[in-house]
């Protein structure tokens, strides 16, 4: 199967991460337009990613063979119906967003409904991500290996329902924010404690990889694997940290499924 041609419709933070992937894993880019209309963000991206092409019309990016629409909902019915004219019939509409249905989308583009929803997330921009998609019904067999084909690089692309996708936006795209300020934080308390820069990093990532391990690989209950350790020096304040992800994570789910 050839390369195909790739329009990124939003030149912001998820554009990028991919490009980025598809760099390191030296994949050709000079078949890839990216429209914007922020001059910076393109003038950006042109410098870090010179072989792509970058333009203000949206209708030039929806007019390759495979479209990855990464804007944000409030803007999708003004940018869907800009667009709607300029997809080819044989296209692919990927949204990198939760909240707008494959059936939305397809309302708001007359009808088109070669489409797909993804989730993407920044740990992607290694290679390492988790990107879960979801195809509409009809969509041949072909055109769903294509887009497995571009998100490969990224990392795992598991297919999984469309009404989960606001879940693993939850989980697996917002995640990482939930843990990073927490790991930089010990990494900065290790080099307090005498640790290089580089050392306290490598201790901190090699246990956070381990520790995820464990909980898909042990074969142990939440409560056995959480036992392993006697000493726990931040019991008092895990309650408050699980009410703290149910109240805010939950009213967010709930607000994404609205």
């Amino acid at each position: 199967m050839s390369q195909p041609t790739v329009g990124f419709v939003g030149g912001g933070r998820i554009a990028r991460i991919i490009l980025t992937a598809w760099g390191r894993a030296k994949l050709p880019l000079s078949d890839v337009a990216v429209a914007d209309i922020d001059a910076a963000v393109l003038s950006r991206l042109q410098t870090d990613f010179p072989a792509i092409t970058v333009s203000h019309d949206n209708r030039q990016a929806a007019s390759q063979d495979v479209v990855l629409f990464g804007l944000h909902p409030p803007v999708f019915p003004a940018v869907l119906g800009e667009i709607s004219g300029s997809l080819s019939k044989t296209a692919v509409l990927v949204s990198l967003a939760p909240r707008w249905t494959m059936g939305r989308i397809s309302a708001a583009l007359g009808g088109f409904n070669r489409l797909a929803r993804a989730i993407p997330n920044a740990p992607s921009v290694v290679g390492q991500g988790y990107n879960p998609v979801s195809f509409a019904g009809g969509l041949p067999a072909d055109d769903r290996t294509r887009v497995h084909a571009l998100f490969a690089p990224l990392g795992a692309c598991p297919e999984v329902a469309e009404d989960t996708l606001e879940a693993y936006a939850i989980l697996s795209a917002m995640g990482p924010t939930y843990l990073w300020f927490q790991l930089y934080q010990l990494a900065e308390l290790g080099r307090g404690f005498g640790m290089t820069r580089e050392a306290a990093l490598e201790a901190v990532a090699a246990m956070t990889a381990g520790a995820a391990s464990t909980m898909t690989e042990a074969g142990l209950s939440p409560e056995a694997v959480m036992d392993l350790i006697p000493v726990k020096p931040l019991a008092p304040i895990e309650a408050t940290v699980r009410e703290s992800y149910a109240s805010i994570l939950g009213a967010l789910h709930a607000k994404l499924k609205g």
